[in-house]
């Protein structure tokens, strides 16, 4: 067969600047809020006429960050542990032979200022910059199959971490001009998004996270994580 040519419809403008600290599936993090810019020429408003009547939306992207790097036939689930070697088909990674991702997000809202048009999104897990391909309607009765399997991620993760905030990072917060910063990192924090050969250290091990103009300097001990500080960017 030739090759495939894929043209992106749309850019993702997303909290998340850096694919450290995206969730591991759509949905984890409902507080993540990002917004599908359209490109020419599939920006035209009759093509999206009836969407607004779907709740959610299947993206289907491009895993931009890490495509040069080619695929693996197997790779090292974070559900496993990131210590068993899986099929890469039997898994979500991004270094696959195409690096296209698929993800279910909420349809907040769809917005259009004379020829631009965007689609606001809710839940999402893609991290800013990322190319879209195709947008297809969420249908529930025909892809939430309620016996499925699962597999070896047959229940959402269990989270049990807490996350606290210095004063200092209270404050910041309070002082933003980002809407419920705070429960938002929170919300990102509590899924403890550190590799998995990290959470077996001993002591505070300190990690910095790039969300929307902030870099979130934070600490984990256990099952405590501790937000220092927010330093703005730029």
């Amino acid at each position: 067969m030739t090759a495939i040519h894929l043209d992106p419809i749309g850019i993702i403008r997303s909290p998340y600047k850096e694919k450290f600290a995206v969730p591991r599936q759509p949905g984890l993090v409902g507080g993540a809020r990002a917004r599908l810019e359209m490109l020419p020429p599939y920006n035209e408003p009759s093509a999206f006429r009836g969407l607004a009547e779907f709740s959610h939306l299947w993206l289907v992207f491009v895993f931009h960050q890490t495509m040069e790097q080619g695929w693996k036939p197997t790779v090292r689930p974070p559900r496993l542990g990131g210590n068993e070697r899986v099929g890469v088909f039997a898994t979500r990674s991004t270094f696959r032979p195409n690096p296209l991702g698929l993800s279910v997000v909420e349809l907040l809202d769809m917005c259009r200022d004379g020829n631009k048009v965007w689609l606001e999104l809710g839940g999402a897990d893609l991290v800013d910059g990322t190319p879209v391909v195709d947008i297809k309607p969420y249908l529930p009765w025909a892809d939430a199959v309620a016996d499925a399997r699962g597999g070896f991620a047959p229940a959402p993760p269990d989270i049990s971490m807490e996350v606290i905030f210095t004063a200092a990072a209270e404050q910041a917060c309070r002082q933003s001009d980002i809407p419920e910063l705070r429960a938002f990192i929170t919300e990102v924090l509590v899924q403890d998004p550190r590799p998995a050969y990290k959470k077996t250290g001993q002591g505070w091990q300190q990690y910095g996270v790039r969300l929307y103009h902030y870099n979130v300097r934070y600490e984990v001990f256990g099952h405590l994580t501790r937000v220092l500080s927010l330093e703005q960017e730029g």
